[in-house]
């Protein structure tokens, strides 16, 4: 039942992953342990309590975030690149609801390992269209907000009538560029 000690954290880590995206949102640490296939005690070498864990699954999900996003970036330019970022975010908390859930609870409360941020990707690319210190958190504002509302299941009033995640992105993005 041995495994390496430096791939042991990690693999705790996504089989905490796949529970979560199985839609086991409380399971304990032994039961963690055996589906590692370790004994209930190794998960305690890497992590003090369920919570240290969780909060470690919490930060590999926004190193996948920031992934997701500059993957984005890289494919568009200018305003269409706030545009490709924001409906990256919005995907991934579509394609991840447990674990984006989880990212936001408040669990991670440790920097990411990389010094890089999710949040830093974003700023980096609105820091080309404009010089507004808002604009960075008006962005993430409106894109966690429509992936949290359809998480929800929550759409515009009355449920017709716009609010497709793009044409909201581009309108946002497209006067920045215009600020």
């Amino acid at each position: 039942m041995a495994a390496e000690d430096g791939s042991l954290r990690e693999r705790l880590i996504a089989v905490a992953v796949q529970a979560l995206e199985r839609g086991e949102g409380d399971v304990s640490l032994r039961a963690l342990a055996r589906e590692a296939g370790v004994s209930a005690m190794a998960p305690y070498r890497h992590f003090t309590d369920k919570a240290a864990l969780m909060g470690a699954v919490a930060g590999h999900g926004f190193e996948q975030l920031r992934a997701a996003l500059l993957e984005a970036d890289a494919e568009a330019e200018g305003s269409a690149a706030v545009v490709a970022q924001g409906l990256a975010y919005y995907l991934f908390a579509q394609s991840h609801p447990a674990l984006f859930r989880l990212m936001f609870s408040g669990a991670c409360d440790t920097p990411s390992p990389s010094g890089e941020t999710a949040y830093g990707v974003l700023a980096a690319r609105v820091a080309t269209l404009t010089d507004d210190p808002d604009a960075v958190l008006a962005c993430w504002a409106l894109v966690h907000g429509l992936a949290v509302l359809a998480l929800g299941r929550q759409g515009p009033p009355g449920g017709g009538g716009g609010g497709e995640p793009a044409s909201v992105l581009r309108l946002l993005a497209d006067r920045l560029a215009k600020a």
